[in-house]
């Protein structure tokens, strides 16, 4: 018979540190047996998110429209069409939900606050959300985290929170300053004291005899941070400002994301794109006619990373079309790669190659 933790419920394993109920080998001989999570909770008041994929993760939810609670969903800004749970409303109910955009430190010091909480309501309509509030933090600086406290003292009233995301969004750090806010764990942890009623949620106890519920985070594959190698992750995510690269750009141009992605003008006049990823993504610019042969011959190498050792790790490249309309400005989005701002008003046709599976849109634009 499998053995559980006692502190959460979840069936305990010694290969994998970053999946549910890990526990150090030599950890086991004690009595009774606690998972990492749980241990770095009782210990440090520091939780670490697992992860699972979205159908378990779903499954999961299941249960949180039947109860009264506050529902806390924080988003990733610069993949924030990546990591929003879109079918989340139907799981949750009537319960209100707070949704917390994490990561505002990457954008211009410049930004436009109301413009981008009217952005980030939009968009969430636009993918079926009803949200009470939202809460823009940096989890990297500590920014908007006092005020991320009123707002769930606010809407949480006497009720149980849950909190859920994507993997790498954040989620640890919200749950852990919630921790030090609203939690005294100073007691043993136990079974009882911390009810593992679902594998892989952790209850947390508050002070006022509710709790804070961790969910495991979801793994989207439709990101490209998810396919792409831990070697390579420090090109893609950035930890910094933003700086944005404009390109005035011919019909008949293509731009280069290392040999992660391709955006190829296809058709308009002469215009100006403007390129939102991390600083450490290299960008190269070529014709469009000779980009088939550039990336067959040169793909992790003049174009890289990722390295020619790494490259065939990720899927095929598949082709998305988008006719950008006259007028307003337009992002077209790869998700964990970042966005292109297409500046022109007078329309264009644009194509974007990326590895098959990635989740490519268009979308009002953010900037």
């Amino acid at each position: 018979m499998a053995r559980k933790c006692s502190g959460c419920g979840a069936e305990l394993q010694i290969e994998n540190p970053e999946a549910s109920g890990y526990v150090p080998a030599k950890a086991l001989e004690r009595t009774p047996v606690i998972c990492q999570r749980c241990f770095r909770i009782k210990n440090y008041n520091e939780a670490i998110s697992v992860a699972f994929d979205q159908d378990e993760f779903l499954r999961l939810l299941g249960r949180i429209g039947e109860e009264d609670a506050l529902v806390i969903h924080i988003v990733d800004l610069f993949d924030f069409d990546g990591s929003i749970i879109s079918g989340l409303q139907r799981f949750v109910g009537n319960n209100p939900v707070l949704l917390v955009v994490n990561k505002i430190d990457l954008l211009p010091k410049v930004t436009n606050w109301n413009r981008m909480i009217n952005w980030v309501q939009r968009q969430a309509k636009e993918h079926g959300i009803r949200i009470v509030d939202i809460a823009l933090v940096s989890a990297k600086r500590n920014l908007g985290f006092d005020r991320l406290i009123e707002q769930v003292a606010d809407w949480r009233g006497d009720r149980d929170v849950y909190v859920v995301g994507a993997t790498n969004v954040g989620k640890s750090t919200l749950i852990n300053r919630l921790i030090r806010d609203y939690s005294d764990l100073d007691g043993e942890l136990t079974t009882s004291r911390y009810p593992g009623t679902t594998l892989d949620m952790i209850h947390i106890p508050l002070d006022d005899g509710k709790h804070i519920i961790d969910t495991p985070g979801i793994v989207y594959k439709s990101r490209l941070t998810e396919l792409a190698s831990r070697e390579d992750l420090s090109a893609l995510l950035p930890d910094k400002s933003l700086k944005p690269a404009v390109y005035q750009l011919n019909e008949g141009q293509t731009l280069f994301f290392g040999a992660f992605a391709r955006f190829d003008f296809v058709e308009g006049e002469r215009q100006s794109f403007t390129c939102y990823l991390s600083n450490d993504l290299p960008i190269h610019r070529t014709k469009l006619e000779r980009a088939d042969e550039l990336y067959r011959d040169h793909r992790g190498e003049l174009l890289a990373p990722p390295t020619r050792e790494r490259i065939d790790e990720l899927p095929a490249w598949t082709k998305h079309q988008f006719r950008i309309g006259r007028g307003g400005a337009t992002d077209v989005f790869i998700s964990g790669l970042g966005w292109i701002k297409c500046n022109g008003t007078t329309g264009a046709l644009v194509e974007v190659h990326a590895p098959k599976g990635v989740k490519v849109l268009a979308r009002h634009s953010l900037i």
